[in-house]
Formats: C-alpha cells, structure tokens, sequence
C-alpha cells in the first residue's frame, strides 16, 4: 500500500461519502442472506413498531432490525432466547459505524440453550405440583409488615418505597441481596425462607406479604430467578409472595411458583396496598349513603304503617263471620251426632253377621292348605338346591385333583431338570478339578525341577565340597579358618569332619589384607608340628 506522502493528489472523501459508498459495497456484495443465531437483546416492539434486536452464537454477535410494516406481516413474532433463522439484506448504519441485518422473514431454528433449559425445568417443576393453581394464596388486603427481597443500591426498592409513600404507608423490611450473578439464587432462596422462618410475635415483626423484585435485563441477567432453588423455596412460602422480576414482557419461574405476578416492581407496590385516600373517600361516601338509606328507610316504614293503620277493619268486622259460623255449627251438631250414630250401628251389624264358625273353619282350613303347599315346596327346593351343590363341588373335586396332578407332574419335572442340571455341574466339577491338579502337579514339578537346578546339592554332584564350622555356617575364605579349627566338609555323599592345619596358603600382593606398619612387630612364625594332618588347602 503507497504511504501517505505518495498520495497527494488522491481525491479526498466526505464521511458522508465514504459512509455511502461503504454501504453500497455491503448491500451489493452480500444482498439477501440467511443467518441462524439466537435471539437476545428483544424487548418488545419500540415506540416507533419497528423492532431492535441481535443474532449471536457461541463467538460473534450481529445487530438486526425489523421494521413495523414486516413485523406486522410476520406469522413468527421474535421472542427473547429463540434461535431462528433470519432472513433479509445486510446494511450499514452510517450513524453508529456498525453493520446491521435488515429481516424480511423469520422462522424458527430451534430454542437457545437457555431458553431449552428454563421449559425443561419448568416441565419438571410443573410436574411436581408447584405451579398448581391451588396452592396460590390470597393476598392480604391491607398488610401492616410488607417484606422486600431485592438489591438494596438499585433503583426498585426506591420506587416500592416511593410508591407505598404515596399510597398507603406500611412497614417495610428489605432483606439485601444479590440479584445477579454467582450465588444470587442462594441468597434470594435464603431471603424467602428467612421471613417465612420469622416468629410472630418477635422482635423482628413476621411481614404479611413478600415481594420478590429486580429491574429488567436480558435472560442472562434474570437466569437467578430461574433457578429451581428459588423457585422451591417461593412455592414453599406460607407467607403470600408477589414476583416483581423484570419488565412485564419478562418471564421467569419464579412468576409461575409465586402467589401474584406483578408485570414490574411499581405495580408489586399497587398491588400490596390500596390507595389510603380513595379509601377514606370510599368510607366517607358509604357513611352518608348508609345514613342517606336509613332515614329513607325510616319515613318509609312510618308511611306503610300509617297506611296499614287506616286500611285495618274494626274487631266486630273481623269476627262477625267467624261468630256466624259458629252459630251454625252449634245448631247442625245434635242432628249430626244421631246420624253418626246410626252409620256406625250399621257397619257394627254387617260385620257381625259376617263373623260365624263356618267362615272361621273356612279361612282355617284355606290356612292349613297354602302351609302344606308351601312346606311342600320348600322341601323340594331344597333337595334340588342340594342336588346342585353336590354336584358343583365333586364338579370342584375333579378340578382340584386335576389340578393338583398336574402340579405335582411340573413339580416332578423341575426335580428331574434340576437333577440332569446337579449331575452335569458334578461332572464338570469333577473334570475341573482334575485339571486344576494336574495343572498343580505340573507347576510343583516344574518348581521342585528348578529348586534342583538351584540346589548347592548339583554343585556338589559336579565334584565340588561345602566346607562349615563348628556352628554350621558356611565358609567362602580360608582367611577366617584358624588353626585346629573344627570343620565339617560335606561331598555330594555325605559329610567328612576335618581339622584345620597350621600351613595354610599366604595371601597374594593384592590382597586386601592390611600391611603391617613401621611400628608393629612381626608375627612370629609357627613350625609345623610333625603330629599334624596336614593343610587340606
């Protein structure tokens, strides 16, 4: 490349200019292209429809936008976490110096591994029973002790704060923890059991309602949340906890283990208390109403008494009918009581006459006839009742003996394939145990060959002698055998005792015996007795 001085009359560019011609360079080299990344980064569309996003996979990350006229076409709408495939025109976004995919379709590629893990663990958890709609709590309607598990430098414990001020004043107890990165599950899982573990009457107040709050961020940064510790430890609250993670397109496990989900921190506030002021006007305008209603009610009742009053008839009106009937009952009753009487003579006399002996002999008789009937054929009922139990059970009988037979017989062939089976294993037994000692005896004859072969004995057999002493040992150097020493020289024949004589050969020049110093005197020599055996050296 020619260095700058080389360059004078080189035409110079606009950053407007190079912008554009770099942009045209992209969009012509590469045009329509298909990316497959993750989604991340996606909150929603902005303000304007159009939707600001990026792909990334395991080392690069790309910028991609989608605009409002596509993204309303599309049938796949993006979702944080999602890996899709992309497809549209690359560009240059000449106000930022950044490169950029424009998407003109979308389709789905496969869910991020994030994304993977969090509905693997919510299928489990679901499974367990800890999104059930029947362990919910209701939340209480105007707590005196609310409990907040958050970070205590960020900006929602201010809003909760600040929003609880100005709609009803309640005691908060704010538990710091960590609401991202290591060891952030642990302490926000530590928070919730730790209210939970509170005493009632301590001396720190057990709170009514819990709120579990941190402000948006991207998967990565709510992952804590999605942890099975905190969501164990939020479905296992007897205190009613309301999640507050995120934005309200944010989702995390914790939202489906707790008892209310608030779509942000503020709303968990509004959720937790109601409004103090509309409350007293509320309670104000119930007073006047409930007042209002009952003097209303009063002048009512008065009137529909005053009116009651004037429409009731006098005491003559309203018994002067009941008198009359009275009157005409009194005067028909005598009348009556004869009739009555001469009614009842009569079905007395017509009764009477049916009752003779020969009416009573009749029935006895018809009696006595429908018992021999019946005792008759309860006694052939019984027989043919018995007839057919006696012939079910031998019917059982044969089966059980059947049955039992055949029984014996299986039980008789397993005896008798256990037997071959014993028989064959003895044999085998028998032949691996001959193996194995023939396999023993070859390696103890083998050893007992090598023990021969290094036996002093084989020495001695070649000729040579083992001379000891007195106490046994073997002796490898004439230097330490004295004079009349005992010896016992042993040939491959037996052993010979022997007695060492005084010749005996002098030491070599190089031998290591030490040479006699200036100032030692001479051993004097020994003379060689004529009685002696004799050097055997």
């Amino acid at each position: 490349m020619p260095p700058a001085e080389a360059l004078p009359n080189a035409p110079e560019f606009t950053v407007t200019e190079l912008s554009s011609a770099l942009k045209r360079t992209v969009e012509d080299q590469f045009g329509h292209v298909r990316v497959r990344g993750e989604i991340t980064g996606f909150r929603g569309p902005h303000s304007s429809g159009h939707c600001y996003f990026a792909l990334k996979d395991e080392s690069a990350k790309i910028e991609a936008v989608i605009w409002k006229g596509v993204h309303g076409r599309m049938r796949f709408k993006p979702q944080e976490g999602l890996e899709v495939i992309a497809t549209g025109k690359l560009t240059t976004y000449p106000n930022s110096s950044k490169y950029q995919i424009v998407i003109e379709a979308l389709e789905p590629a496969g869910i991020g591994a994030l994304m993977a893990l969090m509905e693997e663990r919510k299928r489990k958890l679901g499974a367990e029973g800890l999104f059930d709609p029947a362990r919910k709590q209701l939340l209480p309607w105007l707590p005196e002790v609310i409990g907040v598990v958050t970070s205590p430098t960020g900006a929602v414990i201010r809003d909760i704060l600040h929003r609880l001020e100005d709609r009803f004043p309640r005691r908060v107890l704010v538990w710091p923890v960590k609401v991202q990165g290591d060891g952030s599950a642990e302490q926000v899982a530590a928070a919730i059991r730790g209210f939970n573990a509170l005493p009632e009457d301590g001396p720190i107040p057990r709170p009514d309602v819990l709120i579990v709050a941190r402000g948006g961020g991207s998967l990565e940064d709510l992952w804590s949340f999605n942890e099975e510790i905190v969501v164990r430890a939020a479905a296992e609250s007897m205190i009613p906890l309301i999640s507050a993670v995120g934005h309200e397109t944010d989702v995390t496990l914790i939202d489906f283990a707790a008892d209310k989900r608030a779509p942000t921190p503020t709303a968990a506030a509004e959720m937790a208390v109601p409004v103090r002021s509309e409350l007293m006007q509320e309670v104000a305008s119930l007073a006047r109403r409930v007042s209002v209603c009952w003097q209303r009610s009063q002048e009512s009742r008065r009137n529909e008494l005053r009116a009651a009053a004037r429409a009731l008839p006098g005491p003559s009106d309203l018994l002067a009918i009941p008198q009359q009937r009275l009157d005409s009952a009194a005067a028909s009753l005598p009348r009556a009581l004869k009739t009555n009487t001469h009614v009842h003579f009569r079905q007395f006399a017509a009764a009477s006459a049916k009752l003779t002996l020969r009416v009573l002999h009749a029935q006895i008789a018809h009696s006595r006839h429908r018992l021999i009937a019946s005792s008759e054929r309860l006694s052939l009922s019984s027989r043919g009742q018995l007839h057919r139990r006696r012939e079910r059970f031998e019917a059982l009988d044969a089966r059980f003996k059947a049955s039992r037979q055949a029984y014996a017989q299986a039980k008789y062939q397993v005896i008798a394939r256990e037997r071959d089976r014993t028989e064959r294993l003895a044999e085998r037994a028998r032949r691996a145990l001959v193996t194995q000692l023939q396999r023993l005896s070859a390696r103890v004859g083998q050893s007992d060959k090598l023990l021969t072969a290094l036996s002093y004995r084989s020495v001695l057999a070649r000729g040579f002698a083992l001379v000891r002493d007195e106490a046994g040992h073997p002796l490898h150097h004439a230097a330490s055998i004295g004079p009349g020493a005992a010896l016992s020289i042993e040939f491959a024949d037996g052993k010979v005792a022997a007695t060492a004589g005084a010749d005996r050969p002098q030491p070599s020049v190089s031998s290591a015996a030490p040479k006699p110093s200036r100032d030692s005197k001479p051993a004097p020599k020994r003379t060689p007795d004529p009685a002696d055996q004799g050097s055997l050296f």
